[in-house]
């Protein structure tokens, strides 16, 4: 991008732009204006909310419990909010967003239906000059902004996965992608539908579709190992105590490894030193009660294969006992390790495939070969339906930076910059991208974490860093190449410590065809919180800073 694309007379100067308008982006732009700075918040699509907004299908729901998945940092806010269910569905959390936008009264500092276009930094003025584009809603035509620091709040998860099928453009029925699914409800009654893909997103949905749809077709290419919700309406005494003390569970909650589960801490011991008697004993108890605890029945299930492959067996066996066809239970059964891929929370996921108008399609062995307009073709054999969804996930971490034209110093694209790989330092900066600041990315933990606590992070230190840059009179700050290589390095270093590596997953970009492997997100968040910690309180080593 040159620079005669902006025109720098007619920019807004502002102290910080942000870019989303999710739970990142309206902590974000709450923290920057108690500081008193100048703040705008850029939003591509309607309405707050980031993900519950563009996530819409049957289904979607959080699968971190609602009083862990919310916001800590004020104490009006986590005692007047009341959820309804232990796992809040896609509506409530979308009014938890709005509520939050109207309670710190935030809406006049956030511009919907606008989309960021391109972003360069401009190394004279020591500014990120902006420009965006009006979608059909905006309140104001096209604009642009001279801003000091550039917050990139569009979240890991926010680039849809669009799989590029042979003659899908042929299919003449409507079809669906779970990352952008419509606002209005769509009834699938008396219709053939297929779904593609059985990660966390289809999960959710093929058993609701299930119920609908007079045949429902499932392609899987790998099985999901899955764990119950156990869903239902919030226990009030459950409730009452946690709000009793609820700063204390927030703190309790940070010194968990995923910024959740206080309540359930890891078992400390090993699986293998277990009694057989023991061992179903901790198994059966996390997964009556249901979610991610599972993964802490004992403390080396994601360091030990042989500790690893005893929980997926475990899990295996509630397959076979769930799914009456012995055969369509081997298929649902994953054979990897269990953990290496985001594990999914369900509700009568493997119930679902007992339905006598629901099939499951192996494409692991014979990829799908292309759609006509009626159907598809996998296999050699033709499947017909009349609409198709396509629960293909995310281009993770990457996708949001990667599809837009974000320069640094000397014209440097971040497409350059990241063609081997997300290279930064803290998961917070890239080095040669003066004063841009990304939230809940490539290098942080956030991908094994409740992403509230890792948005609270984040958007704290960020907001310090900018403080401390006022109070020293600098102007920017940037990392140093060789604090960002060994960052990289020391993520791929932990991951290597675990059995993260071995499979092929989204946390590899092994789902986007083309993209550079590398391991993104850094497992374990109190170590990588007391990192930045040290970093921000010894002067920012690692870090360029300048007047």
């Amino acid at each position: 991008m040159s620079a005669d694309m902006l025109a720098p007379a007619h920019a807004q100067p502002v102290d910080v732009l942000v870019v989303g308008a999710g739970f990142a982006g309206l902590y974000m732009l709450h923290k920057l204006r108690g500081q008193g700075l100048s703040a705008q918040v850029v939003e591509a699509s309607d309405s707050v909310g980031g993900t519950w907004n563009f996530n819409r299908y049957p289904g979607a729901r959080v699968d971190i419990q609602s009083l862990e998945y919310s916001f800590g940092f004020d104490e009006a806010l986590q005692q007047t909010w009341r959820w309804t269910e232990r796992y809040a569905a896609q509506p409530e959390l979308l009014r938890y967003a709005n509520h939050v936008a109207d309670h710190f009264a935030l809406r006049d500092g956030i511009l919907l239906n606008t989309r960021i276009t391109g972003a360069w930094f401009d190394g004279l003025a020591k500014r990120w000059q902006v420009q965006a584009e009006t979608l059909p809603g905006a309140a104001q035509a096209g604009r642009s902004w001279s801003a000091r620091y550039l917050v990139m709040a569009s979240g890991p998860l926010s680039a849809p996965n669009l799989p590029d099928f042979p003659g899908l453009d042929d299919f003449a029925g409507p079809v669906y992608h779970t990352a952008r699914w419509p606002q209005q409800e769509i009834d699938f009654s008396g219709l053939k539908v297929a779904v593609v893909g059985t990660g966390s997103s289809a999960v959710q949905l093929i058993p609701l579709v299930a119920r609908q749809a007079a045949e429902l077709t499932v392609f899987q290419r790998t099985a999901t190992y899955a764990v119950p919700a156990h869903n239902g309406p919030i226990d009030p005494d459950f409730e009452a105590r946690i709000k009793a003390d609820y700063p204390g569970f927030r703190a309790r909650n940070r010194r968990m490894r995923g910024g959740f589960g206080s309540e359930w801490p890891p078992n400390p011991s090993s699986a293998v030193a277990a009694s057989p008697d023991e061992l179903q004993a901790s198994f059966e108890r996390r997964w009556q009660e249901g979610g991610f605890v599972f993964l802490g029945a004992f403390d080396d299930l994601l360091l030990n294969a042989e500790s690893n492959a005893l929980a997926a067996e475990f899990v295996r066996g509630k397959i076979r006992a769930a799914v009456h066809n012995p055969a369509t239970a081997k298929l649902l059964s994953p054979q990897h390790t269990i953990g290496c891929k985001r594990l999914c929370v369900d509700t009568g996921y493997y119930e679902t495939f007992n339905r006598a108008n629901v099939r499951l399609v192996d494409v692991s062995q014979h990829a799908i070969d292309g759609f006509t307009s009626d159907g598809l073709t996998t296999g050699g054999n033709f499947y017909r339906f009349d609409a198709l969804v396509l629960a293909t996930g995310f281009d993770a971490m990457t996708g949001t930076l990667m599809r837009l034209d974000l320069r640094g110093r000397g014209g440097l694209s971040i497409q350059q910059k990241w063609s081997a790989g997300p290279l930064n330092y803290l998961g917070l900066m890239v080095a040669g991208f003066p004063n841009l600041f990304n939230i809940a990315g490539p290098g942080s933990s956030s991908a094994f974490t409740n992403v509230i606590v890792s948005i609270e992070h984040h958007v704290e230190w960020i907001a310090r860093c900018i403080h401390d840059l006022d109070a020293a009179g600098l102007a920017t700050i940037e990392p140093t190449e060789a604090a960002e290589a060994d960052w990289v390095a020391h993520v791929n270093a932990v991951a290597a410590s675990t059995l993260l590596l071995s499979c092929n997953s989204w946390y590899l970009g092994a789902n986007i065809p083309g993209k550079p492997r590398m391991f993104m997100p850094l497992p374990g968040f109190p170590a990588y919180a007391e990192r930045c910690e040290a970093v921000a309180a010894s002067g920012y080593p690692g870090f360029i800073r300048a007047a």
